[in-house]
């Protein structure tokens, strides 16, 4: 259930079923949605937190009026210079050229599209979640994806929340990446941004499949990893193996990383950036060793495998592998 503008349709809906359906029935109906909206647009957000505790639900709170959007998730999709106001990534991919350039220009649902007066859009993250491109798990919002990574917990009250949150939901986490200008950066809206140049490509090639013949057109790569889950030792050599292929043929890069963020197990204190080195990272087999940490001994690891063709926009997908550390 993506939420643009405000749930209180959602919240009128669910209103209905909890009036007009037994507690059993209710809880099934709510078992059933997941939920992301952006921010608090309408005081309903809150309320339907409130009133149905279980409902799975995905938000930075509060609104803009108390300065919510300042500091959400959601404008890392393209908030650099006016909400966010935060520094590393490639704005050149949402500026007015680029769009003009890459959205605006091609064929008349492009010509529909305006040319922002604060943002470029702002609600698309969620929509990116419903993207299968091997990344996303939007059962995990935790795993973080193109829409974002959200940890579910009971956030402090803010200034800008409407009211106290009264149970935990998904929402702002933080991940570190190292940005457009070399330096590495760390906050809520980075863990949208990190995946800018692929999402806003995969937008440019969509607006060409809306106006040239599938031949003439670049479409993604397919990916699969030999195995998603792994088990390892502290100390142990993991191979990690993916295949790839390609509708266009085109020529595939591969890029093994991990993702620190998701996992649970520590690396080592007092390190930032990217500390696992991964023997063969830019091809499709590659290994690397699991540190040692009498500390923490246990945990998981995310890796993943990018894997770009080498098309016009070049386009990006993705594999996922767990490593459960076991000592």
């Amino acid at each position: 259930m993506l939420a643009w503008g405000g749930p209180n349709t959602l919240a009128q809906a669910l209103w209905k079923v909890k009036a007009t359906r037994t507690p059993a029935q209710l809880a099934r109906f709510v078992a059933k949605l997941r939920v992301y909206t952006i921010s608090d647009q309408d005081d309903s957000g809150p309320w339907l937190r409130a009133t149905f505790p279980k409902l799975f639900y995905i938000a930075s709170p509060g609104i803009h009026a108390g300065g919510a959007y300042h500091y959400s998730t959601w404008s890392g999709i393209s908030g650099d210079r006016f909400h966010g106001r935060f520094e590393g990534a490639d704005f050149s991919l949402v500026d007015k050229p680029w769009l003009a350039a890459n959205v605006q220009a091609k064929g008349p649902l492009g010509a529909e599209y305006p040319t922002w007066t604060f943002i470029m859009e702002g609600d698309t993250p969620s929509f990116l979640y419903l993207i299968p491109n091997g990344l996303n798990a939007p059962e995990h919002p935790d795993w973080g994806g193109w829409g974002g990574r959200y940890e579910l917990y009971l956030p402090r009250t803010e200034k800008w929340f409407l009211r106290p949150e009264t149970r935990p939901l998904w929402t702002n986490a933080v991940d570190e990446v190292r940005g457009a200008d070399g330096g590495w950066h760390t906050g809520h809206q980075e863990t949208i941004w990190r995946w800018r140049e692929a999402y806003q490509h995969d937008f440019a090639a969509r607006m060409d499949w809306t106006i040239k013949p599938y031949a003439q057109a670049n479409h993604p790569p397919r990916v699969t990893v030999a195995a998603t889950r792994i088990t390892a030792k502290p100390g142990e050599r993991v191979t990690l193996s993916a295949s790839a292929t390609d509708p266009d043929g085109d020529a595939l890069g591969y890029r093994w990383f991990l993702y620190g963020e998701p996992g649970t197990f520590i690396l080592s204190s007092g390190r930032t950036g990217a500390p696992l080195a991964i023997d063969g990272a830019d091809t499709a087999n590659a290994s690397f060793i699991v540190p040692k940490n009498r500390e923490f001994p246990a945990g998981t690891m995310h890796l993943i495998v990018a894997v770009s063709d080498r098309g016009s926009p070049g386009l990006t997908r993705y594999g996922r592998v767990i490593v459960e550390v076991r000592p």
